[in-house]
């Protein structure tokens, strides 16, 4: 082409015949730098070393090109080449000549212009790097064409210095983004110019694949150009662009296996091909632009002049195909220009125009109608096979497993931690350390060197304040010298020879940074050598990865905790918290076989220890095949260190990193591109918008996104080339995710095409794993058709099919496990992108849609988790709920909710495990390492974030509100309506405020409520999103105690309460909702009502202290309120009084005073001492001492006439005796009565009874006996509805098992139901159950508190005391979808009917609202107490 020159390059090394001899040549540069390389003699031609492969293009978003694997192509060798070179020929018009850019790290590039010496003028060289820094020098000399050695031409540019004559050092000319350098060569003796470059600022040497850049400088004539089959000159084709047009080329003919000869071929044709684009009027420039991506995000094919009659004919049918609509003026040249895209879209496939033109003419070509809302017709998808879910359950025991302790670190000193952490943070470059004694105090002085900066640090555990008297000397320790100014540290003061400075306060000398934790929960041994042999781990990802190795060998003996740490440490490395590399030369290769000891490892692990695969799963994903690490979580990751190394935390930045958090799109490449174009053009906010807006991206959309983007980007001139270079580099990472080509890599590791390659087809070499699915080529092909669809619900189907597939080969050993899991987790990954991306097709779509993209999701998600039983039945329900919405079901909606809330329960659960494994090991190593607090601080949260989890979490969010809205639920759920004035405070917990005191009246907007807690004084309201039961403690507390009580299902009303911290407002339930107002501070502090009277607690309340009567177990005949509480007389004064239907369990007890007489006994007196001593010091305010009081009650030993009379009293109730089978037994069901009576020692009884200012040594416990039944549901009711006080109403709750998970703390809600008193019959459920967990139980004995402080007026103390089965129960995750309470409309109207007429009959028979308790065996009813309602 005119005026250009083109890259040739000769990539396959020649047959050695044509090569000529060259000669050794000794490095003649600094001893840390350059590499001896050979080179050869004789050659005309400018070139640059290159490598022998050249890069392997693949297909991206908009036709871009991404570059993940290596491809060669075989040309004939040139005689005089030796090896791979990038040469350039001369075109006879043109004297510069361009050497292509050349990547150094990942974010600069060089670029190399050589003007050729003319009569009277130099050669000249023109060096320019992009995206660098200002401290650029050039380490260079030249190359004689009969020396071996280096040169240093006389004639050299202003500021070079001479480097030990040996090389010379000239600094680069910082200009705007990138750096400039000139070189003009004089001497014609002088054949090449060979150098590195050196970033001072980041003490870094930039090389050519380990050796000098080599820069050959032409002399002679170039030649005539050749000329072609016209006649007309033929244009010179970089060869790097035919590689790309060759590859392209095989790609669109499927990848088939070519002959040398048909290699050569078609490496001619594509050629031909781009010679043709260019005689068109194309640039090289436009086709480099056009094939590497680097130019807009548009269309990425060729420039195709396509005849205006073909265009026509596909806008008529296009016109045709969206039924003949009238369009005007402009819109028939907007679907001129559209039909133009789509035959344009065609020919980039390969096809020719006379091809295309065939297909116009018969009618079969791509029929594409302009854009519709709504989803297209008629959508490939693949068939799903039909499979028992259940089948896909791993369930694993608690961990128990055979671990190694962890070797516990020697106890170090603070001042030794604090050395350790300050070395962390200064990349332990350590010049020196000495810890001096002052008696039993030590003074640390650490001398540090990072980036070429002396720092020294000193610490001290004396008590301060100290200050530090100091000087300088240059020549003996005698001489003092002021410091400079400049050096001074914060506070000091200059003297006249010396200099005061005061020590600081704080860990390390830094308030900002926390001392190191005891690391509790943690592998405490393991993570302190990591930290150890960190600072040898940062001279590579080489040495990184071997120390993995060994480290990783110790932590698979130490469990899930040593495996976490793993994790952590290396999910530190792939965040960029930690150095990759220290200027430390390593081979790719050695740094890929210390990559593949470390996944091999972690293959074995994977194996061996199935209960931990998740997280080695989770280390994999950190250190990926390229050691780059999961290539979707990097998305996350490095927005993260972008904000943080540019220091742009706020405003747009954040909004965005939100947005990639919640769903990542490609709209994201968009607006990456936008912040580039916008940094370069100087902050011209004009040409960010323009980049915005030309590619769909506007500010409508902006504010669309579910995190919306409202602000634009501020940056300051500082900002410009650091944010320059990380989003460069970022904008490749979005690319890779949103095309696939990391998938595409591991499809290929796995389905036969291997790293390395032969010719121009890169991998085609086949090394499939063996074993696999063979429906499993067919699925990953549908995914890789359709990685970049719109609508992504086939997608989601292929991948989790194919997921499916090779899920059977990862549970078991394969010689190449390690690839199977590497293709799952990019499978894993794109189904989480995949699924971002189809938010917005979720934006008007039906519930039924968004229900299936949650079944999606939950599978993927259970693919992924070790222990998965809770999610799979989730996704059981929720397949369920699909089928009740197909069926129109009017309780489908009610039915969805309750699934949606265990959902929710089952992430949380997930997330806890998460925080309680993960978070104490980041904090602890971190703290070791240095690691930046803030990344600390968010790093489980940004763990989950990174999974499927989070995905679900948001879907949910989206379904919520559709939900609420079709069952009419509304946002709340008043479980007390009282109306009442407050001010605002929110805690994390109720159970860690509940035994505070507020001094004026407060409403708590609570995160989490479980259900057992009590109301701290001066509440007047509780707030939660969380789920507490209607008749759990904490409700029935609140009722009885006038305050309000609310859930609430609205996270936007919630985050509006938090916002109102400390504010005074007004609270009002209505019938289904509960309005809020802010007022005035005095209408709360004017309201002269008593805080006491707002919780209906009379003072003072006063118990009757029982005695033992004489007898250690009495029957239910004998029971009377002075011998037992009003739970067992209720029981007792039930039996042949209900109907003949009810059933009523036998019962006996020991009643009041048999605890205080069998502690009173000889062998227990040692036990006595020790509780009445830790009373004293409860009394006193210790309340850490409540554990150790029942703990001792335990140690209490039985009489044998308490023996005795229960054994004779049990036997005589026909009850089964315990010890009838053996010591043992009687032994467990004496436990069980020890720890009924230590539960008067339990924190909310204590604080409960301490509140209403009863006496808690009045407090008196008798044990009611009853025979278990080994329930299939448990019930409570209420005879008068008490979330509205409807006394023709009844309010009863349902759950499968045992009735501990409805009255105890259990999460989830029951099956709630109501009925009107008129008509018993008619049952209408309020809510279906959510409670992930049933407890369920053999026929066994159960022993439960009956104390004298419950059911008393204006005291509800029932339900603080706990009853104790003899036999352990069993937890069971419940399957609702096959529960016939939930499923079975006939027999759900039955059993609900059966309990509320019980609750009817027990009313009529007290004559007053009551509380009963009972369960449902095989269809019976059973009552097992009742109490008046509260």
């Amino acid at each position: 082409m005119h005026g250009q020159c083109l890259l040739q390059s000769a990539i396959s090394r020649p047959p050695s015949s044509l090569v000529e001899k060259h000669h050794s040549r000794e490095y003649p540069g600094p001893t840390a730098g350059l590499v001896p390389h050979s080179i050869s003699t004789g050659v005309s031609n400018l070139s640059l070393r290159r490598s022998s492969k050249s890069i392997l293009y693949s297909k991206f978003l908009d036709n871009g090109l991404l570059l993940p694997n290596k491809i060669c192509f075989k040309v004939t060798p040139t005689v005089g080449w030796l090896g791979p070179r990038a040469v350039l020929a001369s075109d006879l018009a043109a004297s510069e000549q361009l050497v292509e850019k050349f990547d150094l790290d990942g974010q600069s590039q060089l670029q190399v212009n050589v003007v050729k010496s003319t009569a009277g003028s130099p050669t000249t060289i023109h060096l320019q790097v992009t995206n660098s820094n200002p401290s650029l020098i050039l380490h260079w000399g030249a190359v004689n064409y009969d020396k071996k050695n280096w040169i240093l031409p006389s004639h050299r540019p202003n500021g070079t210095q001479d480097y030990k004559k040996r090389a010379l050092r000239t600094p680069f000319t910082k200009s705007g983004e990138s750096s400039f350098l000139t070189i003009e060569i004089l001497d014609t003796n002088i054949s090449a110019i060979e150098f590195i470059l050196y970033d001072q600022s980041r003490e870094k040497w930039f090389k050519y694949e380990g050796q000098n850049f080599h820069i050959d400088l032409p002399r002679g004539d170039s030649g005539t150009p050749q000329k072609g089959d016209s006649g007309k000159p033929q244009v010179s084709i970089p060869e790097e662009l035919v590689q790309i047009q060759a590859y392209l080329r095989w790609e669109r003919r499927g990848k088939q296996i070519y002959t040398p000869e048909q290699e050569k071929e078609e490496y001619e044709a594509a050629r031909k091909e781009l010679q043709d684009e260019v005689a068109k009027g194309l640039s090289i420039n436009d086709i480099r632009e056009k094939l590497q991506g680097g130019g807009s995000l548009g269309d990425g094919s060729l420039s195709m002049k396509i005849p205006d009659d073909l265009i026509q004919v596909q806008s008529y049918i296009r016109w045709e195909t969206a039924g003949k609509p009238n369009y005007s003026q402009e819109k028939q040249l907007q679907e001129f220009e559209e039909a133009r895209k789509d035959l344009e879209n065609e020919l980039s496939k390969g096809i020719s125009l006379a091809d295309l033109r065939k297909k116009l003419q018969s009618g079969d070509t791509q029929k594409k109608a302009p854009d519709r809302i709504g989803k297209p017709k008629n959508i490939q998808r693949i068939h799903r096979k039909k499979r028992d879910i259940l089948q896909m359950i791993n369930k694993f025991p608690d961990k128990k497993e055979n671990i190694k302790v962890s070797v516990e670190p020697e106890k170090r000193s603070a001042l030794a931690l604090c050395s350790q952490v300050m070395e962390a943070l200064d990349g332990g470059s350590v010049l020196q350390k000495k810890i001096f004694k002052f008696g039993d105090k030590e003074l640390l002085v650490l001398i540090t060197n990072p980036r070429g900066k002396v720092h020294v640090r000193l610490a001290t555990d004396m008590e301060g304040p100290l200050t530090l008297h100091w000087g300088l000397s240059k020549h003996s320790a005698r001489e003092w010298t002021p410091p400079p100014l400049d050096i001074l540290p914060e506070g000091s003061n200059l003297l006249q020879l010396a200099c005061d400075t005061p020590f600081k306060e704080g860990f390390a000398g830094d308030a900002s940074l926390k001392a190191v934790g005891d690391g509790i929960g943690t592998a405490k041994g393991l993570l302190h050598a990591i930290a150890e042999q960190e600072s040898e781990a940062e001279r590579s990802l080489m040495h990184r990865f071997n120390i993995a190795t060994g480290l990783t060998k110790r932590a698979k003996d130490e469990g899930e905790l040593g495996l976490a740490g793993i994790l952590v440490w290396m999910r530190f490395m792939a965040t960029r918290q930690l150095t990759w590399n220290k200027n430390y030369n390593v081979k790719p290769r050695e740094i890929s076989a210390a990559q593949d000891r470390l996944t091999d490892l972690l293959q074995q692990i994977f194996t061996e220890q199935p209960h931990n695969r998740e997280i080695v799963r989770l280390i994999m994903s950190t250190v990926g095949r390229g050691g780059q690490g999961d290539v979707g979580q990097r998305i996350r990751d490095e927005i993260l260190v972008i904000q943080r190394n540019n220091e742009c935390k706020g405003g747009m930045m954040e909004e965005w990193h939100q947005k990639l958090h919640n769903n990542t799109s490609p709209d994201d490449v968009v607006i990456c591109q936008a912040l580039i174009d916008y940094a370069k053009s100087d902050f011209n906010m004009d040409v960010y918008w323009n980049t915005l807006i030309s590619n769909g991206v506007t500010k409508e959309r902006l504010g669309s996104y579910d995190r919306k983007i409202c602000s634009e980007p501020r940056f300051s001139h500082d900002q410009k080339y650091g944010l320059i270079r990380d989003l460069t580099a970022y904008l490749r990472t979005l690319k890779a995710v949103h095309s696939g080509a990391d998938l595409e890599s591991a499809i290929a590791t796995c389905m036969g095409y291997s790293a390395e390659g032969r010719g121009f087809m890169g991998g085609v070499r086949i090394h499939p794993i063996s074993g696999l699915s063979s429906e499993l080529p067919g699925l990953l092909q549908f995914i890789m058709e359709h990685i970049e669809d719109k609508w992504v619900g086939p997608l989601l189907e292929g991948l989790l099919e194919a997921r499916f597939e090779l899920r059977s080969n990862l549970l078991k050993p394969h010689d190449r496990l390690k690839d199977i899991i590497f293709l799952d987790l990019a499978l894993d990954s794109t189904v989480r992108t995949a699924i971002e991306r189809g938010f917005e097709e979720l934006n008007n779509a039906q519930p039924s849609e968004i229900i299936y993209f949650i079944t999606m999701v939950l599978e993927n998600l259970s693919l992924s988790s070790d222990n998965n039983e809770e999610i799979i039945y989730c996704l059981k329900d929720w397949h369920h709920t699909i089928d009740l919405c197909k069926s129109k079901s009017d309780q489908w909606a009610l039915y969805a909710k309750a699934v949606l809330d265990r959902t929710r329960l089952a992430l949380t659960e997930k997330a806890e495990h998460y925080q309680k494994v993960l978070q104490p090991s980041a904090e602890y190593l971190g703290g070791l390492l240095g690691v930046d607090q803030s990344a600390l601080s968010i790093f489980t949260e940004e763990m989950i974030r990174a999974g499927s989890a989070a995905s679900l979490s948001l879907l949910l969010n989206r379904l919520d509100p559709v939900l609420r809205n079709i069952a009419h639920l509304g946002s709340w759920q008043v479980i007390s309506p009282v109306e009442v004035r407050g001010f605002v405070i929110t805690v994390d917990e109720l159970a860690k405020v509940q035994n505070e005191v507020y001094g004026q009246k407060t409403i708590l907007v609570a995160n989490r409520v479980k259900g057992e807690e009590e109301i701290p004084d001066g509440v007047v309201a509780v707030l939660t999103p969380d789920m507490p039961d209607v008749l759990s403690h904490v409700s029935v507390r609140a009722r009885n105690s006038k305050v309000c009580f609310a859930t609430c299902f609205d996270p936007n009303i919630l985050d509006d309460l938090r916002a109102k911290e400390g504010k005074a407002l007004s609270i009002r339930p209505t019938s289904s909702d509960l309005v809020y107002n802010e007022i005035k501070v005095n209408e709360v502090l004017d309201d002269s009502e008593n805080l006491s009277q707002g919780h209906g607690v009379s003072q003072g309340i006063a118990l009757k202290k029982k005695k033992f009567n004489g007898k250690y177990a009495i029957s239910a005949d004998e029971f009377s309120d002075e011998l037992i509480g009003a739970k067992s007389r209720n029981i007792a004064y039930l039996r042949g009084k209900v109907p003949s239907w009810v059933r009523v369990p036998v019962s006996v007890a020991l009643p009041f005073g048999v605890f205080e007489k069998v502690l009173s006994e000889d062998m227990n007196k040692g036990v006595a001492e020790k509780i009445e001593a830790l009373d004293k010091l409860v009394a006193k305010g210790d309340f850490s001492k409540l554990h150790k009081i029942r703990e001792i009650v335990l140690q209490m030993n039985a009489p044998s006439q308490l023996v005795g009379e229960l054994k004779d009293k049990m036997q005589r109730a026909n009850m089964p005796w315990p010890g009838e089978e053996g010591e043992e037994r009687w032994l467990q069901a004496w436990m069980a009565i020890k720890r009924v009576w230590a539960s008067k020692w339990n924190e909310r009884a204590y604080f409960s009874t301490r509140k209403a200012k009863i006496d808690h040594s009045d407090l008196c416990m008798a044990v009611l006996v009853q025979e278990i039944i080994s329930a299939d549901y448990a019930f409570v009711i209420h005879t008068t509805n008490p979330s509205t006080g409807d006394s023709s109403e009844i309010y009863a709750e349902i759950v499968k098992g045992l009735g501990e998970t409805l009255v105890g703390a259990y999460p989830g809600r029951a099956m709630s139901f109501v009925t009107k008193k008129s008509d018993l019959n008619q049952v209408k459920v309020l809510g279906y159950p959510s409670k992930p967990i049933g407890l369920f139980i053999r026929q066994s004995i159960i022993f439960r508190s009956d104390s004298n402080g419950e059911d008393l007026e204006g005291y509800a103390g029932a339900g603080l005391y706990d009853s104790v089965p003899m036999d352990e129960e069993e937890k069971r995750t419940i399957d609702y979808s096959s529960d016939p309470l939930v499923v079975d409309h006939n027999f759900r109207r039955s059993i609900l009917s059966k309990i509320a007429q019980v609750g009817h009959a027990i009313e009529e028979l007290y004559g007053s609202p009551q509380d009963v308790e009972g369960v449902v065996k095989d269809g019976e009813i059973y009552v097992v107490q009742t109490r008046p309602q509260m």
